[in-house]
């Protein structure tokens, strides 16, 4: 039997004495918690410390882990935790660091469509302008998702005379708005040799 059912069981007035014994606590405890008052469980002493991790890894756009939070709370604000303690509030208050993205390949050389002869043939020099183009896509990490960077580069001088930025991979965003550029950058001479990857 519980001292609530105890207590239910036989109804009537009980001295403090009587309580702390039935209860196994002694007269004091209950005399410094009549003055005291019912502590506020509301009240976290960390939450001057979450406030602090958030906002690094705000900061950090959630690219620090536990090592490197730890290491700006003691640099940054004298703050010393133990990593545990840190781990513990990261991951109760989902402040962990976000893990990278898998590598998203822009090439894919599995497929059957026709494929160009690679006529530059590693000979990355130019006599003059217009003569060698080299083109590449590459893709970039930005607040909106992925954006794909497409260049064309006049291997004469090295200069990007044309380029595209888009959200997908369609060749019609990426390949010819960059090549439209650079012709209209460039003339081209005759007998120019275009050369991208091999992908889609």
């Amino acid at each position: 039997m519980t001292a609530y059912q105890f207590i239910q069981a036989n109804r009537r007035w009980y001295s403090v004495r009587e309580m702390a014994e039935l209860l196994g606590v002694s007269r004091g405890a209950y005399y410094k918690w009549l003055t005291a008052g019912c502590p506020d469980r509301d009240h976290n002493p960390d939450t001057e410390l979450i406030e602090r991790i958030r906002e690094i890894v705000l900061k950090h756009h959630y690219r620090y882990g536990i090592l490197r939070v730890r290491k700006e709370l003691w640099i940054k604000h004298g703050i010393s935790k133990s990593r545990k303690k840190v781990a513990q509030l990261m991951r109760e208050n989902g402040l962990n660091a976000r893990r990278k993205r898998k590598y998203i390949p822009t090439t894919d050389s599995n497929h059957t469509l026709p494929v160009c002869e690679n006529i530059l043939n590693r000979e990355f020099y130019a006599e003059k302008p217009g003569e060698k183009w080299v083109s590449d896509i590459t893709y970039l990490r930005t607040v909106n998702g992925w954006m794909y960077l497409t260049v064309v580069l006049d291997l004469f001088d090295r200069t990007v005379i044309g380029w595209a930025l888009s959200d997908n991979l369609e060749t019609c965003n990426t390949t010819i708005v960059a090549l439209e550029m650079a012709v209209q950058n460039r003339q081209p001479e005759s007998g120019l040799i275009f050369h991208s990857d091999r992908g889609v």
